[in-house]
């Protein structure tokens, strides 16, 4: 990786020019945790830069179907650094469980920024989230699933309806044996073949049709006597997240345990699913800054017509354009972690505070993708050539980017959600009552157009009919995270400095105002090249 990437051997969490500041609003507990962090900095760019990248390129997980009688065992084989980094990153899963934060876990996640790993660890910990939670009873295998000894799944959608839950045809019927399930239609099955326990959808006998009508399940991959209980029909070929087996699940009268109340099923999916927005917020968040942080050493290193290629406006303002998705983005994404982390421990039915950490998961997964996929874009276009050829780090960044907008619901399903949380429960007033304030005590001109937008994206949902507030669902979503993150980063620059105004102010004309980025950036350095270290190591 020496001769492909600029960010490998160094430490990530002291390159990292945001993530401190942000997470100290939100983490009073920071502090006691610097020496871990620095630790995972090291490691991250290090080991898990290296065999995430060798897994990607050479070694994607291949399905075993049988062994050598016969006998079929749909297993992943993993190469052995692989398996061997994912048990030891098992630990970032615990925080939540045993009296921490979910910002510990997600600024873990962030430093990680490696999506196929990730989603093998975040799968793991959604199914240990629904039985800590409503299956408690099952308390051995969350506990094996905390480290490391046993993986978890959660497969929820089918082909024939994908986004739309309400068209599983996944059936559940009670027998002696416990609950047995049968369907084939699992058809984006992650961590397939190396999950020991999956989080499954299926609709009991007599239930009735629609979501409403679905229970969850644990299912263990053998059945009590040690043959096999699902199999795994084949793995997808897929352009980036290789590393995360994905298959097609087909289960025959497969024996599971029911998780939680009959009738909730539906609640507790949704629930899995609003937390797996945060890590899908997240990670989007990671691949920007390892992108960022690629194109700042190359920006410096590389000379064009004579000077680097950082002496050029042009690419300062592609910089410029990186930096300020980066640092909004983060922002978005940990205050949707800070609102889920203070009402996590809700249940069905749940409050309005839960509902509004739902409705700010759709602001943040769905913004936060843009971000990533245009940052990550703007780092291989800074590498010129190099940075659409594979041999080099930037070049599958932006490959592993392209999924954030489709996994978790795509913007149309994020659109939607967000519609429907604003119809039902009227989670946006608690935006207003949070955001308005906000803006106000920035006071600035782009904190007043903010408000200004604010002001006209409600006005416009007033007055339109249920078509046609659908079909601008899109860009109402984009606003409100619009907002939030201008009004996000001018609160940061109260208690961090200046910068932060600065890049609220660059935001807003963007995004709110919809003008290119004002040229008194040019000279700022502090915009544009944040990294303090990357100077000093010249």
């Amino acid at each position: 990786m020496e001769f492909q990437s600029y960010i490998y051997r160094k430490n990530h969490w002291l390159l990292e020019p945001d993530l401190k500041a942000i997470l100290g609003g939100y983490w009073v507990n920071l502090h006691e945790h610097r020496g871990e962090f620095e630790d995972f900095g090291v490691l991250v760019g290090s080991e898990v830069y290296e065999v995430t990248d060798y897994v990607d390129h050479h070694a994607a997980p291949v399905l075993v179907m049988h062994d050598l009688d016969g006998h079929r065992v749909d297993r992943a084989r993993l190469c052995p650094a692989h398996a061997e980094l994912l048990k030891h990153l098992a630990f970032i899963n615990r925080p939540p469980y045993e009296g921490g934060s979910w910002h510990h876990h997600f600024a873990l996640a962030f430093l990680l920024a490696d999506p196929g790993f990730y989603c093998s660890l975040f799968v793991t910990n959604q199914t240990a989230y629904a039985l800590h939670k409503y299956a408690p009873e099952h308390a051995e295998i969350i506990q094996q699933l905390l480290s490391g000894d046993a993986w978890g799944a959660t497969w929820m959608t089918e082909t024939q309806g994908g986004s739309d839950l309400g068209a599983n045809t996944t059936t559940a019927i009670h027998s002696d044996h416990g609950w047995l399930l049968s369907g084939e239609n699992k058809y984006f099955a992650s961590n397939a073949g190396l999950a020991d326990y999956a989080l499954v959808t299926a609709r009991p006998e007599g239930a009735q049709p629609g979501p409403k009508g679905l229970a969850l399940f644990l299912m263990p991959r053998e059945r009590p006597d040690g043959s096999l209980n699902y199999h795994v029909r084949r793995y997808k070929d897929k352009i980036g997240t290789r590393a995360v087996p994905t298959g097609e699940v087909e289960c025959h009268d497969s024996q599971a345990y029911m998780v939680g109340d009959r009738g909730k099923g539906i609640y507790y999916t949704l629930e899995t699913l609003t937390v797996s927005r945060l890590a899908n917020a997240i990670g989007s968040m990671g691949l920007a800054r390892k992108a960022h942080l690629e194109a700042l050493y190359r920006v410096r290193t590389r000379q064009a017509f004579n000077r680097p290629l950082v002496d050029h406006p042009l690419v300062r303002r592609d910089l410029t354009d990186i930096a300020v998705r980066t640092a909004a983005g983060l922002c978005l994404a940990f205050h949707a972690v800070e609102l889920f982390d203070r009402a996590w421990t809700e249940m069905p039915p749940y409050s309005l505070v839960y509902h509004y950490a739902r409705f700010f998961s759709h602001l943040a997964k769905n913004r936060t993708a843009d971000h990533a996929t245009r940052v990550t874009l703007l780092a291989m276009e800074l590498f010129g050539g190099l940075g659409f050829l594979e041999e080099y780090a930037v070049a599958r960044l932006h490959r592993e980017a392209l999924v954030a907008p489709i996994w978790e619901g795509t913007s149309n399903i994020q659109a939607l959600d967000m519609l429907e949380v604003m119809q039902k429960k009227a989670a946006h007033e608690s935006f207003l009552d949070e955001f308005i304030p906000m803006l106000e005590r920035a006071g600035t001109p782009e904190a007043k157009a903010a408000l200004g937008s604010l002001e006209q994206t409600l006005q416009d949902i007033v007055q339109q009919n249920l078509g046609e507030v659908q079909w601008y669902g899109k860009d109402y979503l984009n606003r409100f995270a619009d907002i939030a993150q201008t009004a996000l980063l001018y609160a940061l620059a109260e208690t961090n400095g200046e910068r932060y105004a600065m890049l609220a102010s660059l935001y807003a004309h963007r995004f709110i105002l919809g003008e290119p980025y004002p040229s008194w950036a040019l000279e700022d350095r502090s915009i544009w090249f944040p990294v303090e270290l990357i100077e000093q190591s010249a």
